[in-house]
């Protein structure tokens, strides 16, 4: 899987996003401009000592995604979207994509994806969730309708067994 983030512009979601990205192998694309520095420690903070394990690919604009990525199948994560995100059925290569945290993902884009716009169904009285959050929620449905390839489903005890 993979997340785009549209011009992120809190540096603690971004890590936050990020950590999870490495949790589930999940390549995370950012697009220009940066609302912060990806050397910022809020960044690092929030993605702990994972960063350095996390698959980062960076772009100047929209245009450049989709240049270096033809063919690319987009989820849209918007407010303004006809289909719940779990309406959908994702690929094990698709995209969902992020806009920036103060005014989403442009129109100007969206308006080209309208049958892959999606949306987390919310009570009226917020704008929006936390995009760290969003981005989360969207991510592990795709990975459970695609079975959680390659992850780790189960857990253990550290010290004891589990009483059967």
């Amino acid at each position: 899987m993979n997340i785009i983030l549209h011009q992120p512009e809190i540096p603690a979601n971004t890590g936050n996003i990020g950590r999870t990205c490495v949790a589930t192998g999940t390549t995370l694309h950012l697009i220009e401009p940066l609302g912060f520095r990806l050397s910022e420690k809020e960044v690092k903070r929030a993605g702990m000592d994972y960063w350095e394990h996390l698959e980062v690919k960076r772009y100047i604009n929209f245009q450049d995604f989709l240049e270096k990525n033809p063919g690319a199948k987009i989820w849209m994560a918007t407010t303004k979207a006809k289909y719940n995100y779990t309406e959908v059925e994702y690929g094990p290569n698709d995209f969902i994509m992020l806009g920036k945290e103060s005014a989403g993902i442009p129109e100007e884009i969206l308006v080209d994806y309208e049958e892959t716009c999606i949306r987390i169904p919310m009570l009226d009285k917020i704008r929006s969730l936390n995009l760290s959050n969003s981005a989360a929620i969207i991510l592990y449905e795709a990975l459970r309708q695609n079975g959680f390839s390659h992850m780790q489903t189960k857990g253990e005890l550290h010290h004891l067994e589990w009483k059967k």
